[in-house]
């Protein structure tokens, strides 16, 4: 069940989320290009993710166009219906792929998207990468024509700049609309929108960051620490980056150990924690989950507040890792 007391606005738009969401880019296996590099998921099993997510009282939802091609949309989409979840209750965000595109492309996909989610409304629309043939001020444009025509009710970016999603935002602000969110990258150990302006411009315009990637691909979730061996179940480029990291956050880990002996929780809930509450209101997030129990931990994350020392300690010990 949702709690209300938790949900946080979008922006400046009047959509509320509860600030741990759940991304589901992992249901696209076997779709697509992204697809191939996630396990094939049951038709049950992917359902059983997105009712333990709605059971937690996660109302936000996040997936893509690159996501299998439709095939992320559509499981979620089967998960909610299957779950009986009605489309007031839920948000969802959906993006679309400007590689080898123009702005005009966002007008002739959007009815794809709208079919794969099955009647459900797109909350947020966001142009997931910055690579484009379009400018962002012809995106945007794009974006608030849609908005007009009642297919999507807020526009956001995904991994734009500062300097790009100001003018994202200008752009928008011509057409009397917000821009909502920008997703980006964000965790204890990837913190480079803090020092790249990004960060500080979104919060400047009012701007939600909703950061994906929160338990840096596994690293926060102490798992690799406990047993190295199952680095070897990684591809080679993964394989290398974590096991650089590995030995870069054995300060971190265990101070994450202590913090979470104190609230009986998990260090991937204290990693998810402290994205959602060391800036405030301003940072949202949204891990994935292949496993019913962790869509289940995400949740769990909510029903806990780091304290102000806490999250300084966190803060001082991951610090040297922006």
């Amino acid at each position: 069940m949702v709690d209300v007391k938790q949900l946080r606005r979008l922006g400046k738009t009047d959509i509320m989320v509860s600030p741990v969401g759940l991304g589901v880019m992992e249901l696209s296996g076997g779709g697509g290009l992204i697809g191939a590099m996630f396990p094939t998921i049951s038709h049950e099993d992917k359902n059983a993710i997105i009712k333990a997510a709605l059971d937690g009282g996660i109302n936000f939802f996040d997936t893509a166009e690159m996501y299998g091609a439709g095939v992320s949309e559509t499981a979620l989409a089967d998960g909610l219906k299957a779950a009986g979840a009605a489309d007031k209750d839920v948000v969802i965000e959906t993006k679309w792929l400007p590689l080898f595109r123009t702005a005009s492309n966002i007008h002739k996909t959007i009815d794809d998207r709208l079919r794969f989610l099955q009647g459900y409304t797109i909350s947020n629309y966001m142009i997931h990468q910055p690579w484009s043939f379009s400018t962002p001020e012809a995106e945007m444009d794009a974006m608030a024509d849609l908005v007009e025509a009642g297919k999507i009710k807020s526009v956001g970016v995904s991994n734009f700049n500062a300097d790009r999603m100001r003018r994202a935002y200008d752009a928008l602000a011509k057409r009397g609309l917000p821009l909502a969110v920008n997703q980006m990258r964000y965790s204890l150990i990837h913190r480079e929108i803090e020092t790249d302006g990004t960060l500080a411009a979104a919060k400047e315009l009012g701007i939600t960051i909703v950061a994906y990637t929160p338990l840096g691909s596994g690293i926060l979730t102490g798992k690799y620490h406990q047993n190295p061996e199952l680095l070897q179940n990684k591809n080679l480029y993964y394989r290398g980056t974590l096991k650089r990291e590995l030995e870069q956050t054995r300060l971190l880990i265990g101070v994450m150990e202590e913090i979470a002996a104190n609230h009986n929780a998990t260090l991937a809930q204290v990693a998810l924690n402290w994205v959602i509450h060391f800036n405030g209101d301003s940072v949202v997030t949204i891990p994935g989950a292949t496993k019913v129990r962790q869509a289940q931990e995400s949740a769990g994350a909510m029903n806990f507040v780091l304290s102000a020392d806490e999250l300084a300690r966190l803060d001082e010990s991951s610090r040297n890792l922006r």
